[in-house]
Formats: C-alpha cells, sequence, structure tokens
C-alpha cells in the first residue's frame, strides 16, 4: 500500500480533492458498538438501534462495517442477516467512524483517502485502535495513503464540493488537537490536503457536546448552496445564544462566488435530555447523505416530525427517513458520528 508524508506531493498538487457527501458513494464504513461500559448500560438498544441504521443504509449502498471480536460478530450478524454488508474483523476502541476514519479524495475517478491522526477529542477516551482505522481500510482497497500528523476529525468539517469549508473555532482551535495551528494555518492545510479554498468559521456548537462543538451536529450543507442550520427557541436554554450567534454569522457568509448562502433554520430537540453525563446533545443537523436516502435521527420529542418536513425539501430525489436514535444519543453523538462514506471510484496507488 504506497503511501505518502507532508513531504511528498500534497494531494492539492495532484489535484484530489473531498467530494462533498451528496455525490454518489461506493460504499458507507461504520463500526460495531461493543463496550457496554461505553454507553453506560444501554449496549442491546443501541445495537438494535444500529441495527437499523445499517440495514436502512444497506438498502441503498453497499455497507462495510468493521467488528472489533468475535462476540462482536456473531451479535452482528445474527442483527444484520441478509443485509448488503461486508464484515472486517479489526481492534477497535469505539463507533465513531465520521471522526477515526479516512477521508476520501479524489480525481476524476482516482480514489485516495487522508489518514488524519485521531486522539478521541483531546485524549478524552481511548483510541488507539481506533487511531489505525484508516490505515486499515487503505490496505483493504489498495488505495493511496496521505499520513497526517494533524489532528483532525470528520464531524468537524463541512464541505459544500465547490471549495467551501465550515468548521468551529471552539473544535478545531482546541489546545489539545493541535497546539498553536491558527485560523490561517487550518485554512491552508485544508486546502493542501482536501482543497478546500475557502474555510469558513463559527464560533461554537451544542452545551456538552464531548467533541468541543464538531459543525456536523449544529450546521450541515445540503447542497452547494444551502445550509441548514440548528436554533434554540427557548432564550433560557444556554443553546440559544450560540445557536442564534451562528444563525447570524451565517447570513453574512458568502460562498466561492461571493455569493449569499440560502440558510434554513432546523429547531433543535423540544426536550432536554440528561444521560450518565449530564446534558445529551440530541440533533436533527446529524443526519446521513447516500446514494437516494438521507437518514435522520429522532429522539421521540415533539420536533421529530417538524424536523423531517424541513429538511423533506431540502433534498429533492431522496428519500428522507427518520429512525430512532435515543439510545445512540447516549454515546454522545447519532447517525452521521457513525458514518463515513466512500465515494465512488478507482483506488489509485500513486502511480
Amino acid at each position: 500500500m504506497p503511501d505518502s508524508s507532508p513531504a511528498d506531493a500534497t494531494p492539492c498538487d495532484l489535484g484530489f480533492v473531498m467530494p462533498p457527501e451528496w455525490a454518489e458513494h461506493a460504499a458507507t464504513w461504520m463500526s460495531w458498538p461493543a463496550d457496554d461500559d461505553l454507553w453506560f448500560g444501554h449496549l442491546d438498544a443501541v445495537r438494535a438501534e444500529f441495527a437499523g441504521l445499517v440495514r436502512t443504509i444497506a438498502r441503498f449502498e453497499p455497507v462495510q462495517l468493521l467488528v472489533r471480536d468475535e462476540e462482536s460478530d456473531t451479535d452482528a450478524r445474527a442483527r444484520l442477516g441478509g443485509a448488503d454488508v461486508t464484515f472486517h474483523r479489526v481492534p477497535l476502541d469505539d463507533v465513531w467512524m465520521r471522526d477515526n476514519g479516512p477521508i476520501f479524495v479524489r480525481r476524476g475517478h482516482d480514489l485516495a483517502l487522508v489518514d488524519w491522526q485521531f486522539n478521541s477529542w483531546g485524549g478524552k477516551f481511548n483510541w488507539q485502535h481506533d487511531d489505525r482505522v484508516p490505515e486499515y481500510v487503505a490496505g483493504h482497497l489498495g488505495t493511496h495513503r496521505w499520513a497526517q500528523p494533524f489532528v483532525l476529525e470528520g464531524g468537524g468539517l463541512e464541505v459544500n464540493g465547490q471549495g467551501v469549508g465550515l468548521t468551529t473555532r471552539s473544535c478545531f482551535l482546541t489546545p489539545t488537537r493541535n497546539p498553536g495551528l491558527t485560523e490561517e494555518g487550518y485554512a491552508a492545510l485544508l486546502a493542501d490536503t482536501l482543497g478546500v479554498q475557502k474555510l469558513l468559521w463559527l464560533d461554537g456548537g451544542l452545551e456538552n457536546d464531548h467533541t468541543d462543538g464538531h459543525i456536523d451536529t449544529i450546521t450541515r450543507f445540503t447542497d452547494e448552496r444551502t445550509l441548514v442550520t440548528s436554533v434554540e427557541s427557548n432564550p433560557a436554554d444556554p443553546n440559544h445564544a450560540v445557536m442564534a450567534r451562528n444563525l447570524a454569522e451565517l447570513r453574512a457568509m458568502t460562498d466561492q462566488n461571493g455569493e449569499p448562502f440560502r440558510v434554513v433554520e432546523l429547531p433543535l430537540p423540544a426536550e432536554r435530555l440528561e444521560g450518565a453525563e449530564g446534558r445529551l446533545p440530541p440533533t436533527y443537523a446529524n443526519f446521513y447523505i447516500g446514494n437516494g436516502f438521507v437518514v435522520v435521527p429522532l429522539y421521540g420529542d415533539p420536533n421529530d416530525a417538524r424536523a423531517l418536513e424541513i429538511l423533506r425539501p431540502l433534498f429533492p430525489g431522496r428519500e428522507v427517513i427518520g429512525l430512532s436514535s435515543r439510545a445512540l444519543i447516549e454515546g454522545g453523538g447519532s447517525f452521521h458520528c457513525v458514518t463515513q462514506q466512500q465515494p465512488t471510484g478507482t483506488p489509485w496507488t500513486g502511480q
């Protein structure tokens, strides 16, 4: 498996860029939940929801599923029998493939990947096994891998496929990720590695989000010019002021052509959810876009139906499907956090 270091030609040098999530997928990569302690005793309920998510995605595109041991393998096969799933036995710490998995880049039909350092959102949990997943994926596919010395999680970055990226200062600028790396430094890094020519910044995310405010929990591109962003209607809620400030900033931002974005407001769940470590960060913005579908997390909340009503018109030609994420959110994330898309393309070997 050919690899590159930062001293070699960058993806940008060779014409590779990160496609948007709505570009055609060859597969979705996921990791099976395995540790009951990490799920505070909710593992069985989490696996039931996870199986529903995998089965739904597999109706539309193949799923590549990592399982960490024999028990996980047996459990997953029993719950997923008949679904279009390929199993991989890989050492794992957790399930958050969006953050520890590779970020794929493409040049025409050539497919390669960027392997970022993963340190579990600043050393909050174990990560040593998860940090090696991109290397495994590159080896399995036989594709080129750019190994980076920088920490970066996929949930911390949104791209529109036309050179614009969106992130949060509360996440990228934490000293537990890349100490000393400035906004300008990130802009140069993401231009070289992922083809982001215009990097936009929001200040922060949801209260008690252990990712320090990933963009994929609050604000998402639905197409190259449309952003959907979370809002909190209750002025007494700590999320209200942060989301209102984000909304105002987004309305003042422009795309790669200097044109304002279309900004659509998406309510947060109405009911406050508490977990083992305090307030949970449920959000409808953590949807996952795939081939002909969008899957949206639901929480048994009064705003569930309203969220689906807002999102459906934003994805013409795709089936917008709501699935329960009430157990999954106990671990701090939802559907986008546990998925990583592999765009269509022929693995590029670097030759």
